[in-house]
């Protein structure tokens, strides 16, 4: 990120998403021997690689880390989303692969599971015998292999469907945030008259379409996209069908920003809307890192602004796409994951790290400050402090917080294929290649040749 071309969660994605990593999945990798006996627990040099955090935060949890492990020296490497997996790929399949190194969960993990380490018995000695009703149950279901082995330690938990809106802007205009498509196209009317974009999405980059359509689809029926996606209700539902057509409206009626088609989440929406030539972006949790002053003033840097203020960004429930619909929904999936490469030869002091983070209460707590995460360990909570504006962020982001526990939909898809197929729709509506109903039944069938059955 600073550079801000990477996000959620993962934000996966960015913040990572698993549309974004699961068009080039295919195979799965191989065991790899284990490297000598793995070292010393509290001494070495680890290498680690990763989409995220970002390069402005990774060093603050280094040196916390550091505070209680002097001896440990941790080297982090940024990558990007897109070129993570060709770069990771050959580098586990060799001897000099990082000791540990960034998953996310879905058609990732499917693919990068067997390099890395079982971590269950590390999280027991860690955290005790009953250690699995002390953090998230999603971030132990999402990282356990069909051997019942714990192959990455979930960081934090990673949630879309909001909307962020520049609240700066809001005010200059007198505009209220807007609760359905009606709304949403009159602020659009205002702010293009006023010479500032509205809202911006690289609709480039099919994971993060996903969410949108997703999140479309809540607001219509709630929880039907996740029913589609276990094959419990069918694509060529008419509701999903007009959650396809909502999408499809937002290209049409001016909210989607010219050109969406041929720009990407990261770094073009990301950077469009912190420069602040766009109202509102369509980001995840992870944007909670932003409400922050010093966070925000670092990315309004990264996006090209020579001399950056920060500016209050809130979250906003995602507006309905129907008369009478239901507004803001979440889902969710572990953000990212900590594996632990077998053929480390610091495998003990890689696991020392990755659990400090993912699962002691000094790791877990900076990774909640950060407000990148929601921590995956219980009873951590973030210190929210140093917003731009708390009178205006404050109560946004508890609401935010709050109803981020309650989530029970997925975000991440372990079907590669499917994650596919349901980007290709959301490409062909906007471009007008396909109709809406055309390409639900497209869809229909691409996902019984991937084999969900309905």
């Amino acid at each position: 990120m600073p550079k801000l071309t990477l996000r959620r969660s993962a934000r996966t994605m960015v913040a990572l998403t698993a549309g974004t990593i699961a068009l080039a999945l295919t195979g799965c990798g191989t065991s790899a021997p284990a490297g000598g006996d793995g070292g010393s627990a509290t001494e070495g040099t680890v290498e680690w690689w990763g989409w995220v955090p970002e390069k402005g935060v990774a060093p603050a949890y280094i040196e916390a880390f550091n505070e209680e492990y002097p001896d440990i020296k941790v080297n982090y490497k940024l990558l990007t989303i897109d070129g993570y997996q060709a770069a990771i790929r050959p580098a586990l399949a060799s001897s000099a692969g990082p000791d540990v190194f960034d998953v996310a969960s879905g058609a990732m993990f499917e693919q990068f599971k067997d390099f890395g380490v079982d971590l269950g018995p590390a999280a027991e000695e860690e955290l005790g015998a009953d250690w699995q009703s002390q953090v998230s149950p999603i971030g132990v279901s999402s990282f356990t292999d069909d051997n019942d082995e714990l192959k990455a330690l979930s960081v934090g938990l990673g949630f879309a469907g909001p909307v962020w809106i520049n609240q700066d802007i809001f005010d200059e205009y007198g505009l209220t945030a807007p609760t359905d498509f009606t709304e949403w196209k009159e602020v659009c009317a205002v702010l293009e008259k006023n010479g500032v974009g509205c809202f911006i999405q690289g609709a480039q980059q099919v994971a993060f379409n996903q969410d949108t359509l997703q999140a479309i689809a809540d607001t219509i029926n709630p929880g039907l996209f996740t029913k589609a996606t276990r094959g419990e209700a069918k694509w060529t539902d008419p509701d999903l069908v007009e959650a396809l057509t909502a999408w499809k409206s937002m290209f049409d009626d001016g909210i989607m920003q010219e050109g969406a088609l041929g720009q990407q989440q990261y770094p073009d929406a990301n950077n469009g809307f912190l420069s602040g030539k766009y109202a509102m972006v369509q980001m995840g949790y992870w944007y909670s890192q932003y409400t922050k002053a010093d966070t925000m003033t670092a990315a309004i840097g990264a996006a090209g602004v020579a001399e950056a203020v920060p500016f209050t960004t809130v979250p906003i429930p995602f507006p309905s796409a129907v008369d009478g619909g239901t507004p803001g929904a979440l889902f969710g999936s572990p953000d990212y994951g900590l594996a632990v490469n077998a053929k480390s030869k610091v495998r003990n002091a890689a696991t020392t790290f990755a659990l400090w983070l993912s699962s002691a209460t000094a790791g877990q707590q900076i990774v909640a400050d950060s407000l990148a995460d929601v921590p995956s360990l219980n009873g951590v909570s973030p210190q929210l402090s140093g917003l731009v504006d708390e009178s205006v962020q404050l109560p946004a982001l508890q609401d935010l917080i709050t109803q981020a526990g309650t989530v029970t939909e997925d975000r991440l898809l372990s079907n590669a294929d499917l994650a596919t197929a349901i980007g290709v729709a959301g490409t062909t509506v906007a471009a007008g290649d396909a109709t809406p109903a055309e390409a639900a039944k497209t869809l229909q069938a691409a996902a019984e040749k991937a084999g969900v059955t309905f």
